[in-house]
C-alpha cells in the first residue's frame, strides 16, 4: 500500500460533503436551461436513453479517473499532474495537462461570473412584479436594457464575483463545504417546489411527454453527438474543478461509488427542471424551442401571466443564482490551490488575486454585449467573423481546454498511470477495474475526440466527403 498523501488544503468531513461539493460543480446554468431544451429538440425520451448511455461510457469513466489522479496527488492539478507523471515515469509535460484545466476553468469563470450575474439581476426583477402582465415584446426590452448598459452588467458580475471570492476564502471545511450543505438542499428544494407548481399549471402532462416520449425518429446522429458531449460537459470535466476536489475527498470513500451518485443527482436535477419549465411554457401558449432564450425571455412572460407568477419566478432565479454559485466556487479553486502551494500566500491573498484576475478577463465579455458588441478580433479568419470577444472565450474553454483536457485524462489515467496504482486507488473488484479500464482506454477517447471534433466543426464535413 502505498503510503497516503494529506492536503494542506484539509479534507471533506464526509462522502457526502464531497458528493453534494462535486454535484454542486456540476449542476449549473446549463442543466437548468440546456439538457431540458435540448431534450425536447432530440427526440424527448429517446435523447434521454442515448444520454444515460454517454454518461455511463464516457461521464462516469472519465469522471472516476479525474477524482482518482486527484486523491492520488492530495494537490491542485498541476502539481497533481507533475507528481504522478514523475512516480510513474511519465514525462514531466503532462503538467501541463493541469495548467491546461487551471487556464479553462479561470477563462469559464470570468464570464460565467456575468452570466450569473443576470439571473442575480433578473431576481430583483421578479421580486418587484416588473414582469406581471407584460407582453413579450416588453420581456425583450427589459432583457435588451439590462445588456445594453455595461455599468449595470459590470455591478451585477462584480457582486458575483465577490460572492464566489467570500465562500472560496473561508477554505475546504468553512467556506466550500458549508456553502454546498446549504445551498445544494435548498435548490433541491426550490427546484420540487417549483415541479410542484407547474403540476398545476394545467399542462404538466404535456411538459412530461415531451421530455420522456422517446420518438427515435427525432433522434439524428447529430443528436446523438450532442447527447455525448453533454454528458461530458454537465459532469464540469476537463477542468480541474473535480480533481482538486477529488484531492479533498477522505480515503476511505469509494470513488465508484460517489461518481455515480453525482452522475444520478446531476440527471435527476437537470430532468426536474424540465418538469419545472416546459409544464410552464405550454401552459402560457409559448414555444418550447426557444434555446437559451427561455430563461430570460420566455419563462418570465410565463411567470408573468400565471397565478403567483412573481413568488415563483422569484424562488426560479434564486435557483438559478445557488446552481452558478456552486459552480463558480469550484471553477475558483484549482488556481487558489495552486497560488497557496507554489506561492506561499495566504488563502485570502490567493482568491483576492485569482478573483480580481478573473473579474478583469470578465469586463471584457461585459463589453462584448454592448459597446463591443461590433468587435470581432479574429474577423480575418473563416468562420470566426462575427465572434467576438465573449465568443471567443466561450469558444477557446469550451470547444478546445475541456475536451482536450478530458481525453488527456483518460490517456493518462488510462495508460501512463500503472495497473496497480490505479487499482489500489479505485479498489473498484478485479471485474469491475478490468471494465473501467477497458472504457478509459479505448471507449471513452475515441467517444471526446467525436465531441471535440464536433465541436470544431469538423463532423458536417466529414459526412459530406463520405456521403453520409
Amino acid at each position: 500500500m502505498t503510503a497516503q498523501r494529506t492536503s494542506i488544503h484539509g479534507q471533506w468531513s464526509s462522502r457526502m460533503a464531497f458528493m453534494l461539493a462535486a454535484a454542486g460543480s456540476a449542476i449549473g446554468l446549463g442543466n437548468i436551461w440546456k439538457f431540458p431544451y435540448i431534450t425536447g429538440q432530440n427526440g424527448g425520451g429517446a435523447f434521454v436513453l442515448t444520454y444515460l448511455v454517454c454518461i455511463a461510457l464516457v461521464g462516469i469513466p472519465v469522471m472516476m479517473a479525474e477524482i482518482m489522479l486527484g486523491r492520488r496527488g492530495r494537490q491542485s492539478p498541476i502539481n497533481t499532474l507533475r507528481t504522478l507523471a514523475a512516480e510513474e515515469g511519465g514525462s514531466r509535460r503532462w503538467q501541463y495537462l493541469g495548467w491546461g484545466g487551471v487556464l479553462a476553468g479561470f477563462i469559464i469563470l470570468s464570464y460565467y461570473s456575468v452570466i450569473a450575474g443576470w439571473a442575480l439581476a433578473y431576481v430583483f426583477r421578479a421580486a418587484s412584479g416588473m414582469f406581471v402582465a407584460a407582453s413579450p415584446e416588453q420581456i425583450n426590452a427589459i432583457f435588451a436594457a439590462l445588456v445594453a448598459d455595461p455599468e449595470r452588467l459590470l455591478a451585477w458580475h462584480t457582486l458575483f464575483m465577490a460572492m464566489t471570492v467570500i465562500v472560496v476564502a473561508r477554505g475546504v471545511r468553512s467556506g466550500l463545504e458549508r456553502a454546498v450543505k446549504f445551498m445544494m438542499p435548498a435548490l433541491l428544494i426550490i427546484l420540487l417546489v417549483l415541479v410542484g407548481y407547474a403540476m398545476n399549471s394545467g399542462k404538466f402532462m404535456d411538459g412530461y411527454h415531451y421530455l420522456f416520449d422517446a420518438d427515435f425518429s427525432r433522434l439524428t446522429g447529430k443528436g446523438i453527438l450532442i447527447a455525448l458531449g453533454h454528458a461530458f460537459f454537465t459532469l464540469s470535466l476537463g477542468m480541474g474543478a473535480i480533481m482538486v476536489y477529488g484531492s479533498y475527498l477522505p480515503q476511505q470513500v469509494s470513488i465508484g461509488r460517489a461518481t455515480v451518485a453525482i452522475a444520478v443527482l446531476d440527471t435527476v436535477v437537470a430532468l426536474l427542471a424540465g418538469l419545472a419549465i416546459f409544464p410552464l411554457v405550454f401552459a402560457s401558449g409559448l414555444s418550447p424551442a426557444e434555446g437559451p432564450g427561455l430563461v430570460f425571455k420566455t419563462l418570465p412572460i410565463a411567470f408573468g401571466h400565471m397565478p403567483g407568477g412573481t413568488l415563483f419566478g422569484t424562488l426560479f432565479f434564486i435557483l438559478l443564482v445557488f446552481a452558478a454559485w456552486t459552480s463558480s466556487i469550484s471553477l475558483a479553486e484549482p488556481a487558489v490551490a495552486w497560488l497557496v502551494e507554489n506561492h506561499h500566500m495566504t488563502r485570502v491573498k490567493a482568491v483576492t488575486w485569482s478573483g480580481i484576475a478573473a473579474w478583469l478577463l470578465g469586463i471584457a465579455s461585459v463589453l462584448s454585449f454592448n459597446r463591443w458588441s461590433g468587435f470581432a478580433p479574429l474577423a480575418v479568419v473563416p468562420g470566426f467573423e462575427t465572434k467576438t470577444v465573449f465568443d471567443l472565450l466561450d469558444f477557446l474553454a469550451s470547444n478546445i481546454l475541456l475536451p482536450l483536457g478530458g481525453l488527456l485524462i483518460a490517456l493518462f489515467a488510462g495508460w501512463v498511470m500503472s495497473r496497480a496504482s490505479s487499482a489500489e486507488e479505485l479498489a473498484l473488484g478485479n471485474l469491475g477495474y478490468r471494465i473501467w479500464r477497458f472504457v478509459l482506454r479505448y471507449v471513452a477517447p475515441l467517444a471526446i475526440l467525436l465531441v471535440f471534433l464536433n465541436l470544431l466543426g469538423v463532423i458536417d464535413p466529414l459526412r459530406r466527403i463520405v456521403g453520409l
